[in-house]
This record gives C-alpha cells, structure tokens and sequence, in this order.
C-alpha cells in the first residue's frame, strides 16, 4: 500500500487534481482554498478514504463499470447508454434560472419528492461565481442551485461530512465527471473497520463537462468584462461561436475565447470523461438541428441505469418534463466529441509521463483507450 502522501506527488504536483473535494469532509488535513486543494499536514496513513476516492488516483475503470452497469450497455465512447433524450423542464419559473432547459433542477425536485433521494448534494453559485457545494433538503433549496459555474467548488465534502453523520441514507448527487467518478469509487472501496456509509449514496446525476477555470484568473476575467455582483449567467455556446457569455443586467456580453483557454485547470486537460459516465442519468446542453437560439433552452439526457430510466419516465408520466425529437445524427455527433476529449486526455498523458504506454491514472485500464 501506499502512504496518503501520494496524493501530493502522484495527484497534486504533476497538476492531475481537479478540486472535487472527495479528499477532504473526512479529516483534518485536506482543504481547499479558492478551488485549489490544499494539504495541511503530512500524513503517514498507509490506506485512507482520501486515497481511495481520488477521482486522479490509479483506478480500473473497466472493473468499475462491470460492478455498477450491464456491460451489454457500455459504448467505448460514451459509456453506460440506455437512451438519448432531449427535455426541458415543463415549469417556466424553473427554466428561467436553469442554465439550459432546466430539467436538472426538475429531475432532483422530483427525486426528492418521489423518495428516489433524501437529499441532495449541489453546487450553488452567484451567477456562476463563487461556488460553494451545500446539501438541499427541499424543492426551495434545489432551486437555488440553478445554472452553472465554470469554478470548480470541493461539493464531495459536503457529500463526505453528510455521510459521516448518517443522517440521511438515499442521498443524491450532481457533479462533473471528476465528482461522479469518485462517488462511484466510494461506493466501491468500503472501509469495513471505520465505515463511512458510502451506501447512503443514492442516485447520481452527471453533468456534461469540457473543462472547468482557475478560481482567480475567471473571477479577474468577468471582473474585466462586467460587474461581477451583476452577473446572473455564464455560458459557452457551440464551438463556432469561439466566445464565454456572461448575462449582466439582461444583456450578454460576449468574451473571446481565447481569452479564456488559458484559464482551463490543469487537472482538466488529462479528463477522458465528457458526458459523466458514472451516473444514473447525464445531462448537458442540447444540440439539435434547430440551432443554438433553440438549443440553449433545452437538454440533452443520457440515461445509464434502471433507476435513471425509472425517473425519467416518472418525468414524462407526471409531465415535469417536455420531451422532442433527438436530432438524426445527434448521437454519432456526442460519440465522436466524447471521443475527441477521450483523445486528447491520453495525448495529454503520454506527454506527462514522457511514455506511450504510461497513461498514469488510466494505468488499470489502459486497454480500454488502446483502440482510440
């Protein structure tokens, strides 16, 4: 085994960590400030939760999926896939503070008002800036964490101390890939002789990910372009438009972005994950043949398992959802960006570890990226 040390040499040094938070909620000496995770105290533990739940720790990707899927449904691009939809939540008040078309913040009301979940671990954020993850017991509370932040907060603390406490025992969660990975990985790595109740995970909800910003450098961006305290929504469209929107007062200002690229976390550029593929159900915006003045206000929906199929139909039979047509092709088109991310991620690997065959945190299942 290895000591926990080997967070701050295999994870933090060579720029992989990604500020989930599963490291910390759990003892003393993880933290985090401004996005960036920080390690108060040497550690000579020779097995902990910190290690064993590190999203950028060697993990056997394959084995976890076998565990949790059916392997009849996995695609090598996507992951675990039982259907495509595109929705948008059937309540206007909910759709006009969602980042797209809502049906995230319909999908967790309806969760916790169906007894799929208890609670709900999210992220809250002021018009996507300082984030910070927070527990939401009710629909008020879900609402509140409406729309999107590009900062990446440590939300699997909260989920961490939550589950220490046992108080709540179906709890659900929503984060990037990064977080759902390492959800899946808890609930996986038990510690029978000091139990952390990973059980009390409930259902997990992905969100579509290309990359998240450094804390410092996009808060000194908006402050650039805009009022921060005015700001109420940021969004990357479509590649074409090669621009970061914010929303101030109503109207949108749009930012270069190359402006922007250089603000991507480092840990971001070695993700192989775009679309969450440990989760129930994954949810991103959509793209449709209706162009992005349509698709900004709609979603695209990944379902992965039999409970995420069973919410979704729950949507559709209690009309929390509208459902349309998926665009002919729209599939082929997630795959092959999934795909490209995919791609890069072991590029960028085999640039870090200076060997083709060394993909450092894909180690245990770097079969399954040979053929990309």
């Amino acid at each position: 085994m290895l000591s926990t040390i080997a967070l701050d040499t295999q994870v933090l040094r060579p720029g992989l960590c990604t500020g989930c938070g599963a490291c910390q909620g759990l003892c003393p000496y993880w933290g985090s400030v401004d996005g960036r995770t920080v390690c108060f105290f040497d550690c000579e533990r020779l097995d902990g939760r910190c290690q064993r739940f590190c999203p950028r720790m060697p993990t056997d990707l394959d084995a976890l999926r076998k565990q949790f899927f059916s392997e009849e449904t996995v695609f090598p691009e996507i992951g675990p896939f039982r259907g495509l939809y595109l929705t948008r939540a059937a309540d206007a008040s909910i759709r006009a503070g969602a980042q797209h078309g809502g049906s995230m913040t319909a999908l967790v009301e309806l969760a916790l008002q169906e007894g799929f979940i208890d609670a709900a671990v999210l992220t809250r954020s002021q018009g996507g800036l300082g984030p910070e993850g927070v527990l939401a017991v009710n629909s008020k509370e879900v609402r509140a964490c409406s729309g999107s932040s590009f900062q990446v907060p440590p939300t699997l603390a909260v989920l961490n101390q939550a589950l220490r406490e046992n108080k709540f025992h179906s709890i659900g969660v929503v984060g990037t890939p990064c977080k759902t990975l390492a959800v899946y990985k808890m609930r996986a790595n038990p510690l029978p002789e000091n139990d952390n109740h990973a059980g009390n995970t409930g259902m997990v909800f992905g969100l579509f990910c290309g990359w998240g910003l450094d804390w410092d450098g996009l808060n000194a961006l908006a402050a650039a372009h805009a009022n921060p305290e005015n700001v109420s929504h940021m969004d990357i469209p479509p590649s074409k438009y090669h621009s970061l929107e914010l929303r101030e007062d109503g109207k949108t200002v749009s930012v270069n972005l190359d402006e922007v690229t250089p603000l991507v976390r480092s840990g971001c550029r070695y993700c192989a994950d775009m679309t969450a593929e440990f989760a129930d159900l994954s949810i991103g915006g959509a793209r449709s043949a209706d162009g992005w003045d349509v698709d900004k206000g709609w979603n695209q929906i990944i379902v992965r398992s039999e409970k995420g199929q069973k919410l979704l139909e729950l949507a559709r039979e209690k009309g929390v959802l509208e459902f349309k047509e998926a665009m002919e092709g729209g599939l082929d088109k997630l795959k092959k960006a999934s795909l490209g991310k995919k791609r890069t991620a072991v590029k960028n690997l085999q640039a870090l570890t200076g060997k083709t065959d060394d993909l450092g945190y894909l180690n245990p299942s770097k079969d399954w990226f040979q053929d990309l």
